[in-house]
């Protein structure tokens, strides 16, 4: 499972002969550039680190069922592909635990697995993690939340603050209100306090 870092001169033909080499598409991996200064008379390279989307779920799952049977419960994985995003979905004899209050440990958790990714192969990758349909329902929550907060700007035409959200769940929010008539949405502040903003127009 160790990634796959070559240097050339030029960051796509590189990863280009790593694809073809490894008969990989770029789908199927993450990748980062890393440019190295050229010395004297020596112009300057760059270093290709590539590792394959499917090794970094495996090291998902494993470090995710060592921490989660470290707590005592059973668990078991899923992979399910849902508009283009890959999501890890986890199943256990006490899901309730896994997802905490307003699904603050199922955070915490994709937290976990984001920095460990980090820290043991230096690549940055989105993962998402999903328990008993957790996301679903609060995607339908925060729609629903969205529209009714909604409905209050247009009428008093004052601006209503939400609480702080992780960038996919702006996104919901954004997303639900794009066509909706009186009101716009802005994303203010600074993560992890960030936020949206509805305002009247």
């Amino acid at each position: 499972m160790e990634p796959i870092v070559k240097e050339g001169k030029v960051a796509e033909e590189v990863l280009a002969e790593i694809l073809t080499e490894n008969k990989l598409t770029e789908n199927d991996v993450v990748y980062n550039v890393v440019e190295n200064k050229g010395k004297l008379f020596k112009g300057s390279t760059v270093t290709v680190k590539v590792i394959k989307k499917e090794d970094l779920y495996t090291a998902a799952k494993e470090y995710l069922k060592e921490l989660i049977e470290g707590l005592g419960l059973e668990v078991n994985f899923e992979m399910q592909k849902r508009d283009e995003i890959t999501i890890l979905k986890i199943f256990s004899n006490r899901n309730a635990i896994l997802i905490g209050k307003n699904g603050q440990t199922l955070k915490a958790l994709e937290l976990l697995v984001k920095q460990m990714l980090n820290a043991k192969y230096g690549i940055n990758f989105k993962i998402m993690l999903d328990v008993e349909n957790y996301r679903k329902k609060r995607e339908k929550s925060l729609e629903f939340m969205a529209k009714k907060m909604a409905k209050e700007v247009a009428h008093t035409k004052t601006e209503i603050h939400l609480e702080n959200m992780n960038a996919y769940e702006r996104r919901i929010i954004h997303n639900a209100l794009t066509n909706f008539k009186g009101v716009k949405t802005e994303s203010e502040g600074v993560e992890p306090h960030r936020h949206i903003v509805i305002k009247p127009e």
